[in-house]
């Protein structure tokens, strides 16, 4: 089987048909369809990921699960005639192709609609006719239509959509404002009665046209919104200038968030100077001023409790290995981070052992590690469970230090029992609690998270072969579920502060992330635990130089920052002029918020950074102001200052996600 038929086999099993895409005839166009071919040439390696992806004349094709989603709700079936509104690539029409017996097209764009026909022609699938036109109006004179599919959100239904609609028709399409849509299906009962059915929340771009929006810009319907170039006064009118990081008023600016629960500070990338010593000044205001004795970081738990044994002037542990030592080592083994960890040792050396501040973990990669902590903390304590807890995480044993062979392994059912076995050396730790727990509360801690990363790990590597969507929420979960923990061992008094990259602290739900592909995140959970007790806030930048690889598991490199896009946030950023800001996004009254509320480019850098391929393969669309609560801005960054370090042999156990 060639490898692009592979590779759509692998997106039906992964992306559909486990996401409960069930209709025969979809699965099997999904499966022939080759969507390489309807994407530019430079994306063609990503024609199969869970994403969509942008294509010629600013425009995208839509993610292979919402194609999928649409036409089996449509219910397509042989015999039909088909009008799709905005066809884009042509890809979408040609699934439908292989199961309808005529497809017509509409596209506004000239340039997009003769790419389209001469793809369509070349592959083949001549039932497929295409104009360039105002979709709204549809297609009068090859109406009716058994079924109409939108793939463009308006804000309501056209009416000369639903007059072309046949007896028993569906038509499918988005409808609502530019930042509130669902996906709805009509069906024409009779010539004067329509039903319709409510299919969840979506994001698409808008649909233009004189019974759509009436201008590309994503405002007021019937309204002409104020040019572009507005934005970026708005911006400038409303930011708050920021100084030098390590100016005390740097801070002093964000005690507007001193009664938050949960404060989460996020980043654009993993390896810029300005984001770590930005969080670093926050943190320290809030540890000083407000009572935060929390921080919780995107690491591992065995790696940020060595920090923690150090700032808190713990003993050390037994082991002797290094923590941090694995790829990406940069990403917290940097001057940045040395620097915080140095103040806060100062600091809490003037504090009682029981008010010193912490710094914990969340991530779920540390397997091996874990599994090495539960079994030390065991041995002291109870000797008799450790034997136990032994024999039962000898099934992992063999993994412990390549889980992702674990996850490959563990498709096949002879493995399913290491999930077992991991829920109940976690249980049986929980169900000591009282005994262990009074002996060590803070060593009982450290034990139960451990064996929670254990269990959340196994899961993870399992899913991770089943559809990013499914692994990415095991990791959310995991961290929020830690975060908690923590929280609920400090007191209730306690508040955290959280350090993470912007797609897990900013609320996945207003983002392409959540509406596109099905993925939740941290911010998103804290929002839902904690209401206006948690404060997201981003923070971006428009230039300057990143430490990355290009590769997964590759060497340091320290690459420039290309230019923000000109239809990415950053960019009317970049264009208010001013250097360093603040941008408080929780005035729901405020001009600059509705303004910004309109989805479009975020660029999100993590430990992998491709500026060849930065449009498809870093920017996400996302409506900033419902996403983080504030923005904090840097026109020009540098990358960190890496720490030398003797990188660990062996697979990185943060494989294989960048951020």
């Amino acid at each position: 089987m060639p490898a692009s038929a592979e590779a759509r086999a692998r997106m039906v099993e992964r992306q559909l048909a486990r996401r409960g895409i069930v209709d025969p005839a979809v699965l099997a166009a999904m499966r022939e369809v080759p969507r390489e071919e309807f994407v530019p040439a430079g994306q063609r390696e990503f024609a199969y990921e869970d994403t969509p992806l942008s294509i010629e004349a600013g425009q995208t094709i839509s993610q292979p699960y919402i194609v999928a989603r649409m036409i089996e709700a449509a219910g397509l079936a042989a015999g039909d005639r088909v009008l799709e509104v905005g066809a884009g690539s042509g890809y979408a029409a040609a699934v439908m192709s292989r199961i309808a017996a005529q497809v017509h097209a509409i596209e506004r764009h000239e340039e997009l609609t003769s790419l389209a026909r001469e793809r369509l022609r070349r592959l083949g699938y001549g039932n497929v006719t295409l104009r360039t036109g105002d979709g709204t109006l549809g297609w009068a004179d090859a109406a009716p239509f058994d079924a109409i599919l939108s793939a463009a959100a308006g804000p309501a239904i056209p009416q000369a959509l639903k007059e072309q609609l046949d007896i028993g028709g569906r038509l499918v399409m988005p409808v609502g404002s530019q930042r509130n849509q669902r996906l709805v299906k009509v069906t024409r009962r009779d010539a004067r009665h329509f039903e319709e059915e409510d299919l969840g929340g979506v994001l698409f771009v808008p649909l233009i046209g004189e019974q759509g929006w009436k201008t590309d810009e994503r405002g007021t319907k019937g309204a002409t919104a104020a040019p572009e170039r507005a934005v970026p006064k708005l911006i400038a009118a409303a930011a708050e200038p920021l100084p030098d990081p390590e100016d005390p008023g740097f801070g002093a600016a964000f005690d507007r968030f001193a009664e938050a629960r949960v404060v989460l500070l996020g980043e654009a990338s993993h390896g810029t100077s300005e984001f770590y010593r930005a969080r670093a000044a926050i943190t320290r205001r809030l540890i000083e001023r407000h009572g935060f004795s929390i921080i919780a970081l995107e690491a591992d738990w065995p790696d940020a409790a060595s920090l923690d044994r150090h700032v808190r002037h713990k003993p050390p542990a037994g082991d002797t290995e290094r923590p941090f030592a694995r790829f990406p080592t940069w990403m917290w083994r940097n001057a940045e981070v040395e620097a915080f960890t140095t103040w806060l040792r100062g600091w809490n050396a003037a504090c009682p052992p029981e008010a010193r501040a912490g710094i914990y973990g969340l991530d779920l990669y540390s397997l091996s590690a874990s599994i090495r902590a539960v079994l030390d903390y065991l041995d002291r304590v109870d000797p008799e469970a450790a034997a136990v807890a032994r024999e039962r995480y000898g099934c992992l044993t063999p993994w412990a230090n390549e889980p992702q062979a674990y996850g490959r392994m563990a498709l096949s059912g002879g493995y399913a029992r290491c999930e077992t076995a991991v829920v109940e050396t976690l249980t049986a730790l929980l169900g000591r609690q009282l005994d262990y727990g009074a002996r060590d509360g803070e060593a009982f801690l450290d034990a139960t998270a451990n064996a929670r990363l254990v269990r959340d790990a196994e899961a993870y590597y399992r899913a991770m072969y089943y559809g990013s969507a499914e692994s990415w929420n095991l990791r959310d979960t995991h961290m929020f579920e830690t975060l908690a923990a923590v929280l609920e061992a400090r007191g209730p008094a306690s508040k955290a502060v959280v350090w993470a990259h912007n797609s897990h602290i900013g609320d996945a739900s207003a983002t392409e992330m959540g509406n596109g592909r099905g993925q939740l995140n941290i911010g998103q959970l804290c929002r839902g635990r904690f209401g206006h007790g948690a404060a997201l806030v981003g923070f971006g930048t428009h230039a300057g130089t990143v430490a990355c690889a290009t590769d997964w598991d590759g060497p340091l490199e320290i690459k420039p920052v290309c230019p923000s896009l000109p239809e990415s946030f950053e960019r009317l950023a970049h264009d208010s002029g001013a250097a360093r800001f603040l941008l408080d996004l929780g005035d729901g009254g405020s001009e600059v918020r509705e303004r910004l509320l309109a989805p479009r480019l975020e660029r999100f850098i993590g430990v992998i950074y491709r500026p060849e391929t930065e449009r498809w393969s870093h920017y996400v669309e996302c409506s900033l102001p419902r996403q983080f609560d504030a923005w904090v801005w840097f026109d020009e960054t540098r990358a960190v200052t890496p720490l030398p370090t003797r990188r660990t042999e062996g697979p990185a156990e943060t494989w294989p996600s960048g951020l």
